[in-house]
């Protein structure tokens, strides 16, 4: 079978929310402005005969059968088409899935995806032997095959870490039905993000005497409303508006529970949440252990939000006050010239080689930066096109936050297209549970830099607010997500069957013990029970933890880049550059952090009360 864990980190989105106001037409928009995806493909037309010809070149992996163990030579023939096919395949993925994502609402680009899924799991099908072929080398069997021929040390890993996973790999017959289910297993996901994004009916509320549709974009812009009326109003109408398809949300997510259960039993995991770290080789330690450590430091958390109320001037801190500007009357506005100029400035410490190719996203159109109508909301890198450039996707809107957004999506494409140089294709995919780490490194730097330039005390509380503010949604509120999946996901394996219902209450329970509210911290209302019905993550399957470790990673090796050695930079880009030839755990620790211990997490949390401290002293100085 072809390496799925590959493809899957490949064809990854990272995502993120951001705010939007008005929507254009997508032809209204400059061309600059838009991303340039005939780098992929010159037209439809030519993708679409690139994926017929690619349908017929995929039935040569067949001719390998019964003979991936008979020599080195045949081998390597069977893993370099095998990587060259899926490399092919991937492109024509990406193609698709970012015209898609233009508009939604456009079915043949969303037809076009549904073939892409068809023709995966088809070749699923044809290369089910490979894994179980593989599986019979021993490791000095392969030690004496890459001997013989040395081309294969390119695959040393990949097949050492299929020997590693060997219990959990069925018979050819168990491969190629679990290669099928592939067509059905993404169901709950596809059917999520369709109907979230396309069909579903949002309210429509009046601001300021005029209608506003409260689709997704428009909830996270209002939500922010210097007004707490609006506020109010604005998170009232969208979840309750939520939880009028309560079942309907409940019965995918559900679903998607069941489906990840299938895989998990079939791949003899004990767990779902064992399955999903076990790609990585990631310890489930770290899991439970970022849950521990968060939940012992709650008193950081709260004493960032009696931070927000005092800032804020209210009596009683509600869960609609936590979009809210920190700061009133502070213009943290941003075109889109002034970002750019910020964003690569603040990567100086990274080199000239990485500011310049960050020129590049810029200048040659690897961003599609505005909304449009029927576009898909939020942020996302595509590092899949693995020869051509990665691709970003924003829905920049002039704020603090969507520059924020903009170089955090910019250090994972700087991730990909340093991984993508230096490494084979069948290396060049890189784990979830780093690929957050370049991110929020980035964002680092950019509040690094703006610091550096503001004197002005309003400004600076407003910029050392966004950095508690990114603490907050990726330290604080991702772990808590992380918990409520793994509380739901438990559930689900002791064979509980639960409703949308049943996801309201544990949702709302958690979210209040989180966010003190029997403690009169924040007041978290009934009906941010049905937040869970929006995230997409949750169709992830335990992927949102490693935006928590990944915070804590490059807030220790943001520190190395800033105030260590050229060596401790120069540790870092390797680390951008090494794909997957270690295990992410292991490459970390050649970064500089080692996320077997403590310490990343205990840095982390010094360093969110330090930046409390210096607000708490900026806010006396000015008698509030």
């Amino acid at each position: 079978m072809f390496n799925k864990k590959q493809w899957m980190t490949a064809m990854m989105l990272f995502s993120t929310t951001v705010a939007v106001s008005q929507m254009k037409v997508r032809e209204e928009l400059p061309e600059k402005y838009k991303w340039n995806l005939t780098d992929l493909y010159s037209s439809d037309a030519s993708w679409k005969q690139e994926k017929d010809r690619l349908q017929v070149d995929m039935q040569q992996i067949a001719a390998y059968k019964g003979k991936l163990t008979q020599s080195s030579s045949m081998l390597l023939e069977a893993l370099e088409l095998n990587n060259k096919i899926v490399k092919d395949m991937v492109r024509l993925s990406s193609y698709a899935s970012m015209k898609s994502d233009q508009d939604t609402r456009v079915t043949k680009y969303a037809g076009m995806k549904q073939e892409l899924q068809q023709l995966f799991s088809a070749y699923g099908a044809l290369t089910s032997y490979i894994e179980p072929e593989l599986l019979l080398l021993q490791e000095e069997q392969i030690d004496t095959f890459i001997a013989e021929e040395k081309a294969l040390a390119t695959y040393k890993f990949y097949l050492s870490d299929l020997l590693r996973k060997r219990a959990h790999t069925g018979s050819e017959e168990v491969e190629k039905v679990l290669a099928y289910s592939s067509l059905m297993s993404g169901n709950a996901a596809t059917i999520f993000s369709t109907f979230s994004n396309a069909e579903f009916p949002h309210a429509v509320i009046d601001i300021n005497g005029q209608p506003v549709t409260l689709n997704a974009a428009n909830f996270a812009l209002y939500r922010a409303s210097e007004d707490r009326e609006i506020r109010s109003k604005v998170f009232e109408a969208y979840f309750n508006q939520l939880n009028k398809f309560q079942r309907t949300f409940g019965t995918q997510l559900y679903g998607n529970i069941n489906a990840a259960l299938f895989t998990t039993k079939a791949r003899n995991y004990n767990s779902t949440l064992e399955r999903a770290l076990d790609a990585g080789n990631i310890p489930t330690e770290v899991f439970h252990n970022l849950i521990k450590n968060v939940n012992g430091n709650l008193e950081t958390f709260h004493r960032y939000l009696n931070l927000r109320k005092r800032m804020m001037g209210v009596d009683t801190l509600h869960y609609y006050d936590l979009y809210a500007p920190l700061v009133e009357k502070v213009d943290l506005a941003y075109t889109v010239d002034e970002s750019v100029d910020n964003i690569l400035k603040s990567l100086k410490p990274l080199g000239p080689d990485y500011v310049n190719v960050s020129k590049k996203a810029f200048e040659e159109r690897w961003i599609d930066m505005y909304p449009n109508e029927g576009k898909r909301s939020g942020a996302y890198s595509n590092g899949s096109a693995y020869d051509v450039h990665p691709y970003i996707l924003m829905n920049y809107n002039g704020k603090y936050n969507d520059m924020s957004t903009l170089t955090h999506e910019l250090g994972h494409t700087m991730h990909s297209y340093l991984t993508n140089k230096k490494q084979h294709f069948a290396n060049a995919n890189y784990s979830i549970f780093v690929a957050e780490v370049a991110s929020t490194l980035n964002e680092e730097l950019l509040n690094d830099y703006m610091l550096q330039q503001i004197k002005d005390d309003k400004t600076k509380l407003a910029i050392l607010g966004n950095y508690l503010e990114g603490a907050k949604g990726t330290l604080f509120r991702q772990t808590q997500f992380a918990e409520f999946e793994a509380m739901i996901h438990d559930k689900v394996s002791k064979g509980e069957a639960l409703t949308g219902e049943d996801f309201d209450k544990m949702y709302l329970a958690l979210t209040r013990k989180y966010y003190g509210h029997d403690k009169n911290v924040c007041i978290v209302d009934d009906n941010v029970k049905s937040e869970w019905s929006y995230i997409p993550h949750f169709y992830y399957n335990f992927y949102v933890y490693q935006y928590a470790t990944s915070f804590t990673a490059s807030t220790a090796l943001s520190e190395k880049v800033l105030k260590g050695t050229d060596l401790d930079r120069k540790r870092y880009l390797d680390f951008l550059a090494s794909g997957s030839t270690k295990y992410p755990v292991e490459l970390l620790v050649d970064a500089g952090v080692d996320m077997n211990t403590s310490e990343p997490f205990d840095l982390t949390i010094a360093k969110i009360n330090e930046v409390m401290t210096e607000m708490e002293a900026i806010l006396t100085r000015m008698g509030k």
